[in-house]
């Protein structure tokens, strides 16, 4: 795959983070600051991932934008809100990685027709 294409996608992840954070701490959005965080946290994740799709397919794309996305947020929840996380749930987070690391070494790297 197109590196440029990758770091795309990757702060597309990175910025949808930053949005999905600052969504659990709008609290409904009452909050000023933490609801321009989640406009401006998707608005620029969405896009980078058009960017990206310019160079990487869109299913692998999609998968790895939402794959490691829901993994990253997963981890964040129990570091940063202090959520519980059972084995089942470290058992799908670990699935959820493996699924991108295979769709990176198999799922193709050329574009779409």
């Amino acid at each position: 795959m197109d590196p440029r294409g990758m770091m795309l996608l990757l702060g597309a992840i990175v910025c949808e983070l930053i949005g999905t954070n600052a969504l659990k701490a709008t609290d409904g959005f009452t909050r000023l600051l933490p609801t321009l965080l989640v406009i401006a946290g998707y608005g620029s994740s969405f896009y980078l991932m058009s960017l990206s799709l310019r160079t990487i397919p869109l299913g692998i794309a999609y998968a790895i934008w939402s794959g490691l996305g829901t993994a990253a947020i997963a981890i964040i929840g129990v570091l940063v809100w202090r959520e519980r996380l059972n084995i089942i749930g470290v058992i799908g987070i670990a699935l959820i990685i493996v699924g991108v690391v295979l769709l990176n070494i198999f799922g193709g790297g050329g574009r779409e027709a």
